[in-house]
């Protein structure tokens, strides 16, 4: 069935490309007939139809009907959209696919024999051949319906749910089955096995050298005994044992943890007014817990920390220092980060250093504005990001190619993602800068190319009004057309030998 639905999606797709890009690019190319008559490679008479060189990588560019559609390519891939429908994208060199309709309702994702389709975060199908062992389809109706089929019948599942179902590596579980759930069911995770009854009222749960039982809220009870263990380096470690006990959730806690280690901890919580947490290594005593008075005595962290009503009072001296007066005031401090506040959120400061990395962001008022500049202290290249919703967002990257955006709607909120930009960034910007520092290259683009420059060390292009007035410069000479007739041209000077 999956090969079915691959195959005719990519189909369906493929028509309505050409069919919808043939009639876009038809019908701009009619009203731009002047500039398209015209014998230069890159067309221009945005925002009809604009044919341009990319600036931050190789390749080029086409764009028709201002904002409707785009085509680019850049290497082996190929990319075109119809923001904010639809964007397919194909790289061969890696045997990479992935197209988005309506992002985030759609998407569909292939890596070599890997695919994934999925639909609104509920419908989803998803396989693959690259381990020819396994050659796993899954397809899914989250969270009524589960199917996965393989060669291997052993890896074979299917659940209804609520009425019965068998299920393996899915809902962070290794196995899972069940009954009229919440009646009945059974989970595996690594070698403990949980059967729940009337989930999640009482269940028995025992393997791994542990045994347990609860009946929620009443009781509850879990014992583990040490055992060891030889990692990747054949060292032999203790893993740590436990008793646990509860009573009338969540009012009464006692617990032993790390049983059989260097660092056994004991914990007693009656909620709320009285926990503590007695360690080699670390003390915590609570009054009024969790929004009372705090002490915390980190032997190992080396600080002492005091609150009142946590998170809004707080003190800690030592290797980590913390002042707090929320929502006013706030300095926290460690060896290797800083975070600070003042009058929360209106201004906020985080700082990370490490030996091959310092990060710095400065926000105000959450997402209006951001900057965020992060180093590489061995080579001392930098990555810059500017954001001012919805005004503009800056970016910086690290081989020193900067872009930047005018208006940027959605841009600040999404920081580090891909689809963003490319389906919906380009309905709404009006203002649009490149320039990269390894070539020289740099673009200005204003409405969509009604106005647009283009230059290199080698060439200067400028466009305006759908190209209505147009100037080229490079080896060949310069040139300037007015409503798409050369009016002024100029061949390059010739350089005679030195004499």
């Amino acid at each position: 069935m999956l090969d079915a639905f691959e195959t005719s999606s990519i189909l369906v797709l493929a028509i309505m490309r050409l069919t919808v890009q043939k009639l876009i690019i038809v019908f701009c190319c009619v009203l731009a007939l002047p500039a398209l008559s015209q014998e230069d490679e890159d067309v221009a008479a945005g925002p009809l139809f604009a044919d341009f060189p990319l600036t931050l990588q190789s390749g080029y560019r086409r764009e028709a009907a201002g904002p409707l559609y785009y085509y680019q390519q850049s290497g082996s891939q190929e990319q075109w959209a119809l923001p904010p429908w639809i964007c397919y994208t194909k790289t061969p060199d890696v045997d990479w696919t992935e197209m988005e309709i309506l992002y985030p309702l759609i998407t569909y994702r292939r890596f070599g024999g890997e695919y994934r389709l999925q639909i609104v975060e509920f419908f989803s199908f998803s396989g693959g051949r690259a381990n020819l062992e396994n050659n796993a389809r899954r397809f899914t109706i989250f969270p009524f319906y589960f199917q996965q089929r393989a060669p291997d019948p052993n890896l074979n599942y299917t659940a209804l749910v609520p009425l019965y179902g068998h299920l393996k590596n899915r809902l962070f579980r290794d196995e899972t089955k069940f009954v009229l759930f919440p009646l009945y069911s059974e989970t595996r995770k690594k070698d403990v096995v949980t059967d729940n009854y009337l989930y999640p009222f009482f269940d028995v749960r025992h393997g791994d050298h542990l045994t347990g039982w609860q009946f929620w809220p009443l009781f509850g009870a879990e014992h583990k005994t040490p055992t060891l263990w030889t990692n990747s380096l054949d060292v032999v470690e203790p893993v740590g044992g436990f008793d646990k006990y509860f009573a009338v959730w969540p009012f009464f806690f006692k617990n032993r943890d790390g049983m059989g280690t260097t660092n056994e901890q004991a914990n007693l919580a009656v909620v709320p007014f009285y926990s503590r947490s007695r360690s080699v290594s670390r003390d915590q005593t609570s009054y009024g817990w969790p929004l009372g008075y705090n002490v915390i005595e980190d032997r190992g962290k080396k600080y002492v920390e005091h609150d009142l009503l946590w998170p809004l009072f707080v003190k800690a001296r030592g290797e980590k220092k913390v002042t707090r007066v929320f929502p006013f005031y706030s300095r926290a401090s460690n060896s290797n980060l800083e975070s600070d506040f003042y009058l929360w959120p209106a201004y906020k400061f985080n700082k990370l250093e490490t030996p091959s990395l310092e990060r710095r962001r400065t926000r105000i008022m959450f997402f209006l504005y951001s900057d965020t500049v992060e180093t590489n202290r061995a080579s001392g290249a930098w990555v810059h990001r500017n954001d001012l919703w919805p005004f503009y967002a800056y970016r910086r990257d690290l081989d020193g190619s900067e872009r930047w955006q005018v208006l940027a709607v959605l841009d600040p909120f999404f920081p580090n993602n891909r689809s963003m930009p490319r389906e919906y960034s380009p309905l709404w910007f009006l203002w649009r800068c490149e320039e990269n520092h390894k070539t020289g290259a740099t673009s200005r683009s204003l409405l969509w190319n009604i106005y647009r420059r283009d230059e290199t060390p080698q060439s200067k292009n400028f466009s305006l009004f759908f190209g209505l007035f147009q100037y080229q410069s490079g080896v060949e000479g310069r040139r300037w057309r007015v409503c798409h007739v050369t009016v002024k041209k100029k061949a390059a000077r010739a350089v005679g030998p030195e004499s």
